[in-house]
């Protein structure tokens, strides 16, 4: 038989020597020199006042490398990261053999709120002067990411009195059913488990009742009553890919020359057209005058577009109809999967709704002035140079003697009921109307060197949100309330950007 070394994994004392583990090149050497060495971290001192009485507290440039380098590795609970201290080699020379507990931990990530930006603006000014930022173009995109909450204790003030009730209701029942059986074996077990159960449903229930009587309810732009949140009430539901998350949509603007993120905030809402102008605000330190702005169709609207060109900036936002007026995506549908049977949740015998006909589908003769409908009949002129949103317009109408008895009535008329006949506005080609930077976006979009640079986008966004969430393992915020998640993706962004300086002093 072949004869091997011995393994001896038994317990021995060797000679370590902690500052010979923090290599050159490597994520905790850029680290360790740039909060030692490039930041300035006199506010985060100025929280301690034990200079004469009081005990010694943790400094909180160890802390800032300790959560850092956590981070970098995946490890996100204060109680992992407190095991790292205490047993790997890596956090004992990053930290100078520091131990901090995990409350140590976990009230510096939670008290670090609005200082944590100068931070992230100080490592974004290394990296410029370094040459990483090309400023070329920042591209602007959203992650959803579940909050440390439940969606189940979501709902509007009505639906959160109702859920209290149901509670206390449920506790109800399980005394009934105790006070109706008879003492046997195991009772006590039994009576105890019941006990602690509809206590904490009477809990559940005051604690609801008490959020509703303190908070007023959330509201849209257009008066609607939005659902809150019991426990995170900063937090929303969100719909996904995978389902529908009670969560945040982490905002992130990257910079296409090295993937830097120059710009970071959360937002508690699903809709992201109010994060873009206060995201392109954020990069203004390093943001040119030629920067072009990229963003998807989230963060369109009218409003955006015109901000941006009143203050001359570049950019293509994607509006919801590019895919539509782009040819290449003319037959994308026979690449979609068919639906499966198994999860159509419409109930049985419903059918697909009725598409209406557009002004598309009638034919339009401008020469002879004419207009015939998808059923052949023709409509009558009822107005020419009509003004519609700024847009001029040929306005057409069909006739009584043709509309009312017409079988295609469901699919021409939204209300077929009380509409007697249609009505059709054509208007003229190549004119700007109303939202004038609106067309002109689209214009710019469409053009094939808009469509060169907008595709740069994915490629420039995407792969910093997959480092993040698949590398680094961010697939949750633990922190509540927006302040302290927005702390908590500043310092995951934090290590992003740090490790593109370790990379490019590596190369150097």
């Amino acid at each position: 038989m072949p004869r091997y070394k011995p393994v001896d994994r038994s317990p021995r004392f060797l000679p370590v020597v902690l500052s010979e583990q923090i290599q050159p090149g490597t994520f905790e050497f850029a680290l360790d020199h740039l909060v030692d060495h490039e930041l300035d971290l006199t506010a985060l001192d100025a929280r301690f006042h034990n200079d004469e009485t009081g005990a010694s507290a943790y400094d909180p440039r160890v802390m800032l490398k300790i959560v850092l380098l956590a981070y970098s590795r995946g490890l996100v609970s204060s109680r992992s990261i407190e095991r790292g201290c205490a047993q790997n080699v890596l956090f004992m020379a990053i930290s100078g053999d520091s131990q901090p507990s995990y409350t140590h931990i976990a009230k510096f990530v939670r008290e670090l709120g609005e200082q944590i930006k100068p931070l992230f603006a100080q490592v974004l000014m290394t990296c410029d002067r370094l040459g990483l930022i090309g400023a070329e173009m920042f591209a602007i995109d959203g992650v959803k990411l579940p909050a440390n909450a439940s969606k189940e204790r979501s709902g509007t003030h009505a639906e959160l009195r109702h859920r209290a009730a149901r509670l206390d209701k449920a506790a109800g029942r399980i005394i009934e059913l105790h006070r109706s059986c008879d003492s046997g074996t195991g009772e006590l077990d039994l009576e105890a488990q019941r006990r602690a159960r509809v206590q904490a449903l009477q809990r559940e229930a005051r604690v609801t009742r008490e959020f509703v009587a303190a908070t007023s309810p959330k509201r849209n732009r257009k008066g609607g009553e939005l659902k809150a949140n019991v426990t995170d009430n900063d937090s929303a539901k969100m719909a996904t890919g995978k389902g529908v998350i009670q969560g945040y949509a982490a905002q992130a603007a990257v910079d296409s020359a090295n993937q830097v993120i120059v710009a970071a905030d959360v937002s508690g809402s699903g809709s992201e057209q109010s994060m873009l102008l206060p995201m392109i605000e954020q990069a203004s330190s390093v943001r040119r005058d030629h920067t072009l702005i990229t963003a998807d169709s989230g963060y369109h609207s009218n409003e955006n577009v015109a901000a941006l060109c009143e203050r001359g900036i570049p950019a293509l936002i994607a509006d919801h109809q590019m895919r539509q007026r782009d040819e290449r995506f003319a037959r994308q549908e026979r690449h979609r999967a068919k639906p499966d049977v198994l999860y159509d949740k419409r109930p049985t015998g419903q059918e697909q709704p009725v598409r209406l006909y557009r002004p598309r589908d009638f034919i339009h003769d401008p020469r002879t002035n004419s207009c015939i409908c998808p059923a052949g009949q023709r409509l009558y002129s009822s107005g020419s140079n009509c003004t519609i949103n700024g847009r001029t317009c040929h306005k057409f109408t069909g006739t009584v003697a043709a509309c009312v008895p017409c079988t295609d009535r469901e699919r021409c008329l939204r209300h077929p009921e009380r509409t007697r006949v249609r009505q059709v506005a054509m208007f003229h080609r190549g004119q700007a109307g109303a939202h004038a930077p609106t067309e002109l976006m689209k214009r710019a979009i469409d053009s094939a060197r808009g469509r060169t640079l907008y595709g740069r986008r994915i490629a420039t966004v995407e792969p910093v949100f997959a480092n993040l969430r698949h590398n680094k393992r961010l697939n949750r915020f633990t922190l509540r309330g927006r302040t302290k998640v927005s702390t908590q993706w500043h310092l995951y962004c934090l290590v992003h950007n740090i490790e593109k300086i370790a990379h490019c002093r590596r190369r150097s």
